[in-house]
């Protein structure tokens, strides 16, 4: 009797890419761990240093926090919308006033918002849903 191997004979898909956009770079830390056995996850400490690697590397999904020295996250979110559509949007925040609301709705079109503190298995269960949602997106 032969046993079977261990390995797939398949190759795996690769991982969705993942950008993680905080200022606080322990946060960011705590994201990856919690998300990086599912996903490929990139970070950037600023508006402008996400925007530079969305320039170069293509995401399923991006989560950035709202408030950041030099830039808000809600007007990234709002650029990136602009330019990758199907990239989904996750927005971080410590609290999200109505008008904040709506805007997150009309101009960044946001897959979801996560209030402070971002428990860890909403983290990965949005996550999980915005990939989801954005290959339905690309293949529909």
């Amino acid at each position: 009797m032969s046993s079977t191997p261990a390995e797939s004979p398949t190759p795996a898909a690769p991982r969705a890419a993942i950008l993680l956009v905080d200022d606080e770079e322990s946060l960011l830390d705590i994201f990856v761990s919690a998300l990086s056995p599912d996903y490929e996850c990139m970070t950037a400490t600023s508006s402008r240093e996400a925007e530079f690697i969305l320039r170069k590397n293509s995401f399923k999904v991006v989560i950035a926090d709202h408030l950041m020295p030099g830039g808000n996250g809600m007007s990234f979110l709002v650029r990136a919308r602009e330019e990758y559509p199907h990239m989904q949007r996750v927005l971080v925040t410590g609290y999200m006033k109505p008008e904040m609301l709506l805007r997150s709705v009309n101009e960044a079109a946001l897959f979801r918002y996560l209030l402070k503190p971002v428990s860890l298995t909403e983290l990965v269960n949005v996550t999980a849903e915005a990939v989801k949602l954005h290959d339905l997106s690309v293949k529909g």
